[in-house]
């Protein structure tokens, strides 16, 4: 099964309703920016390109980017925003490495849900920023596994079969990957959700 990602908002500073919307509007489906997007003028001819050499290494030189360093669409009231994972990796073929990170609230209590986000660095090696939100904390669920490979994120995602379900005790176990497929992100999730 595949879900194709959909452009995130154009702005850079989001407000909660702002993640609502998204998450209502796509159901989960992954957001994502045109920094990613090669140049107009050479757009096929790059994406051809890069679909034929396959993910590049990133040169030595160029540090993926630090999500500490990256505003998070992420609000968390009187805590903090804590990163609870990262990997990196060339996810969309371009010789320059992004990160992925999991985010949560520090709540002093519970399970608080994971964002998983893409961090990348404009073309002019500027300052990072969050160009797609590949789980979204609306949907309640929390990465056990991260990993990137070969321009391939993976992660195993706990979640709830219903809403009834208390956030301390997930019943379900997701196997997903994402990978970067003509200008977009596409999930997969190779095996069936089980019951944890």
């Amino acid at each position: 099964m595949q879900h194709p990602a959909v452009p995130e908002l154009s702005h850079t500073h989001t407000r909660p309703i702002h993640w609502v919307a998204t998450a209502t509007a796509v159901a989960g489906v992954v957001a994502l920016s045109s920094v990613l997007q090669p140049d107009a003028a050479t757009a096929a001819q790059s994406a051809d390109r890069a679909a034929a050499a396959g993910p590049k290494s990133a040169p030595a030189h160029i540090a993926p980017p630090d999500p500490a360093t990256v505003a998070l669409p992420l609000e968390c009231g009187p805590v903090k925003a804590v990163v609870q994972k990262k990997a990196s990796g060339d996810l969309d073929g371009d010789g320059r490495p992004e990160t992925v990170a999991v985010v949560h609230c520090d709540a002093p209590m519970g399970t608080p849900p994971d964002g998983v986000y893409v961090i990348t660095r404009n073309h002019d090696g500027g300052k990072p920023r969050v160009v797609a939100t590949l789980v979204d904390p609306e949907d309640r669920r929390t990465a056990t596994e991260l990993s990137v490979r070969d321009g391939v994120v993976r992660a195993t995602l706990l979640g709830y079969s219903t809403p009834d379900v208390p956030s301390c005790c997930p019943d379900v176990t997701d196997d997903v990957k994402w990978q970067w497929k003509n200008g977009t992100f596409v999930s997969d999730t190779p095996s069936q959700a089980r019951t944890v």
